[in-house]
């Protein structure tokens, strides 16, 4: 479909789904390279950042091949289109991260408030290694000083729906990413 409609508002295709894998095997290499000294007795915390990024993370989870251990936590600041600026938490870190090493899986990193504050309660639990792992990137928007390490695709600050995004809940289920059409 070259648009779709949700709620009151109609979006356009903007990434296809083929586009979207290529990217993540890129970034797979990286961390398989990255993390490839990974142990079983030593296993990489993979923190999915709950709604949005479940589908980038699954779709990960398949490319990678080193021991780690899947957690999830809920950040958020968006409502609607639009950030409120205020970090939400409604699922907590999980906790016994002390000493580990944590890679953060978002779905969009765009004013980076949520990233922020998550890497500051990571250091708070005092993890020995916290990295950043993001499908997208909004460069132009995000101003912090959190490194991103990870980035599997930069966008424009657009709003888009679509694998794993969405707008008001709906829309996370589309395999391609679309952007609201003007």
């Amino acid at each position: 479909m070259d648009k779709i409609t949700l709620h009151d508002k109609t979006f356009r295709r903007y990434i296809s789904n083929a586009e979207i894998e290529k990217a993540i095997d890129v970034v797979a290499s990286r961390l398989n390279q990255d993390y490839a000294q990974s142990t079983d007795e030593d296993p990489v915390i993979l923190l999915c950042t709950l709604n949005g990024a479940v589908i980038f993370a699954a779709e990960l989870l398949k490319r990678l091949t080193f021991p780690l251990v899947l957690k999830a936590c809920k950040l958020s600041s968006y409502e609607g289109t639009n950030s409120t600026g205020v970090v939400k938490t409604d699922i907590p870190l999980p906790a016994h991260l002390e000493g580990r090493r944590v890679l953060i899986v978002e779905d969009i990193v765009d004013t980076g408030n949520t990233i922020v504050a998550m890497k500051e309660q990571l250091r708070e639990r005092k993890v020995k290694d916290a990295r950043v792992c993001t499908l997208l990137l909004k460069k132009e928007v995000y101003k912090k000083d959190v490194k991103l390490d990870y980035v599997a695709m930069e966008v424009p600050n657009r709003f888009i729906v679509g694998f794993g995004l969405d707008y008001d809940e709906l829309g996370r289920n589309i395999k391609d990413i679309y952007v609201l059409d003007d």
